[in-house]
């Protein structure tokens, strides 16, 4: 994974379904970059998982280590210059066919976590959002191809 990064020029991506056990961290010596992971504790189910590939010469740059929040959040925070800072946010959605009461869990913990952000900091949410946008490529031109799946659920008015 470290060579792909690196070949694409990636300096952070933003890991999901990485299906390991706790947290943790691993320093790929010689490939360049630092991975971070959080999952169910050792001995539970080995669903979702989150994490981060962080380019090692970029380290000194966190402001503290990634922070796992739960199984399908993690954030970080960089120092980008002077006084300004950026948080990221790895993010992997419950799935369509997840129980509602679990949906609602994440989305409450996900706004909890960009509520808990500095005002001043930039943010940036990544991830599988678990999205989908049906078949009507007309609707969504230049967005999606001929070629999606399911189909679009109006969105609800408040």
């Amino acid at each position: 994974m470290a060579r792909e990064l690196g070949h694409l020029g990636i300096d952070i991506a933003a890991l999901s379904e990485t299906i390991l056990s706790d947290e943790g961290q691993l320093e790929e010596i010689g490939g360049g970059y630092t991975f971070f992971w959080k999952g169910f504790p050792a001995g539970e189910r080995h669903d979702y998982g989150i994490g981060f590939a962080i380019k090692t010469s970029l380290m000194r740059q966190l402001v503290e280590l990634p922070v796992g929040i739960s199984e399908q959040l993690m954030t970080l925070r960089l120092h980008l210059q002077q006084q300004r800072y950026a948080t990221i946010i790895s993010a992997y959605a419950p799935t369509l066919v997840a129980d509602e009461v679990d949906k609602a869990a994440y989305y409450s913990l996900l706004d909890k976590t960009l509520q808990r952000i500095p005002a001043t900091d930039k943010i940036i949410l990544l991830g599988d959002f678990n999205a989908r946008v049906g078949q009507d490529h007309t609707l969504w031109n230049g967005t999606i191809g001929r070629h999606g799946i399911g189909s679009c659920k109006p969105m609800q008015q408040p």
